[in-house]
């Protein structure tokens, strides 16, 4: 299994933007593909974005497609997700994971997960 651990969430205004980073240790991170999801209260975890192993696949949620995007370094062993134009709707808690294989937008299919991190965007 791959360790993972977040950072980058704080509190940003409505239209700004905040990178979330994803440290990952313990296994080959080429080996896996990476999905960031979040979770409001009272919601279900649902998938944000995801990218494959080598960096020339990605994938993005609906509602977040052109004001995110999920770059990784191999050379890091780090994941991103850039998110600008931010708005109320994104507050909630963010997390990595990881899974051996292709990307995948079910939570269930990840094996490992990191903290997660909170993001609260104000009106």
């Amino acid at each position: 299994q791959v360790q993972l651990v977040e950072s980058g969430g704080g509190l940003v205004q409505t239209g700004g933007s905040l990178r979330l980073s994803c440290a990952a240790s313990g296994r080959t991170f080429t080996s896996y593909s990476m999905g960031w999801f979040r979770q409001a209260p009272g919601k279900e975890r649902e998938f944000v974005a995801g990218i494959n192993w080598s960096g020339d696949s990605t994938y993005y949620a609906d509602s977040v497609k052109g004001r995110f995007t999920v770059p990784r370094d191999n050379a890091k062993n780090m994941v991103y997700l850039q998110m600008n134009s931010l708005k109320p709707e994104d507050t909630a808690v963010y997390y990595c994971a990881a899974r051996s294989g292709t990307t995948s937008v079910y939570a269930s299919d990840y094996d490992s997960w990191g903290q997660g991190t909170q993001v609260t965007v104000s009106s």
